[in-house]
């Protein structure tokens, strides 16, 4: 891709390519992909990383620049906490805007944007890692330095307006895409689950994913159902304990089959060959687990919290995250009532329509060049 006058060279955090890929990773591995495919754009990623910074260039999709440092990111961090430096200029050199995309926004001589995916440390400090409550300071920090917040949903938006009191053209929702979706073997799925028959739930287990609620649920669905079994396929991360724990005192523990973490295609096979997907988040600020099953025409039961509903957008059987009962029935009426099946299948695959990378990139190089031009 050469460079050109009407060329923008946007610097993006590309550290949420390198460990275990989670939502993060996949909006940031999308969006930098569909900047990259763009002939208008010029893309560097950034790793604040120092044992990482050799595995950041391989992580890239052709044609973006890895710019990394042999410096701590503790040390990066606890310097940005207090200062304005260093520089990310440091790392990439001169550029026309930096992309924070994993809501730790460096100080730079170019316009920044910040990307904000949801307020758990606001709203769940006591779920949140010592890290993640450090972000309320390191987003006041960026905001005093002039920086314009990228939210993931018009419900996060408006949380990030009222707890941080900036007016609406501080904040744009720019909507993540999805990829086309390359369905997996239903059958590798039901073998890699040890069931022909499952409800599923993907995603890290830890608190805030509401997985004891989902056991729990899964109690009075399996009690009238003796085929179907639960898998939850996620990393541990902390407080998994929770999870354990209400699996200990579950009576069908047999049918309860806790993966791990699970590779791209391991997750594609398990969606193909799932009943049900079940996602009873109390609070997310977007969402792919929904739209990924419903690509694979695989309804959905889902939580009304957070940008939940807005995601899913009518095409989910939405439940109160604490009503233990309401979960359980709407899992059995997804699972064994055809006409639900259907209409929820049908509406699913109109929603999915709705959400690519080239709209993503298309709107959010509008809105760098919207930065470049307001300095």
């Amino acid at each position: 891709m050469g460079d050109s006058p009407a060329t923008l060279h946007v610097a993006l955090d590309g550290t949420p390519f390198l460990g275990l890929r989670t939502g993060i990773g996949e909006v940031v591995a999308g969006t930098v992909a569909a900047l990259a495919a763009r002939d208008d754009t010029l893309v560097t990623a950034y790793g604040l990383t120092f044992r990482g910074r050799h595995r950041l260039a391989a992580a890239l999709p052709p044609g973006v620049r890895a710019a990394t440092a042999p410096v701590p990111a503790r040390l990066v961090r606890a310097c940005w906490l207090r200062f304005d430096f260093p520089r990310i200029e440091h790392w990439t050199g001169p550029v026309d805007v930096v992309h924070a995309t994993n809501y730790v926004a460096p100080p730079s001589r170019a316009p920044v944007v910040l990307s904000v995916y949801d307020l758990t440390f606001v709203h769940f400090p006591e779920l949140c890692t010592a890290d993640v409550r450090q972000y309320p300071v390191l987003i006041r920090r960026a905001l005093a330095r002039g920086a314009v917040v990228h939210a993931t949903s018009d419900f996060v938006a408006s949380e990030v307006r009222d707890a941080f009191g900036l007016p609406p053209e501080r904040v744009v929702r720019v909507y993540p895409g999805l990829a086309p979706v390359t369905r997996g073997d239903a059958a590798r799925g039901r073998a890699r689950a040890g069931a022909g028959r499952y409800l599923l739930a993907v995603g890290t287990i830890e608190p805030r994913k509401n997985l004891p609620t989902l056991v729990a649920a899964f109690e009075a669905v399996a009690a009238g159902d003796p085929d179907v079994h639960l898998v939850l396929a996620g990393a541990d991360a902390w407080g998994a304990d929770e999870l354990t724990a209400a699996l200990a005192r579950s009576a069908h523990r047999e049918r309860v089959h806790r993966l791990g973490y699970v590779d791209a295609a391991t997750r594609r096979d398990l969606l193909a060959g799932a009943s049900v997907l079940a996602y009873p988040s109390r609070y997310e600020g977007f969402g792919f687990p929904p739209l990924e099953a419903m690509a694979n025409d695989v309804p959905v039961v889902a939580a009304a919290a957070g940008a939940i509903p807005e995601v899913t957008g009518g095409a989910a059987l939405l439940v109160d995250p604490s009503d233990v009962d309401g979960l359980a029935g709407a899992l059995t009426e997804a699972l064994t009532d055809d006409s639900t099946r259907a209409r929820l299948v049908a509406a699913g695959r109109e929603r999915v329509g709705q959400f690519s990378w080239a709209t993503t990139a298309a709107e959010l190089r509008a809105l760098y060049e919207a930065r470049r031009c307001a300095r």
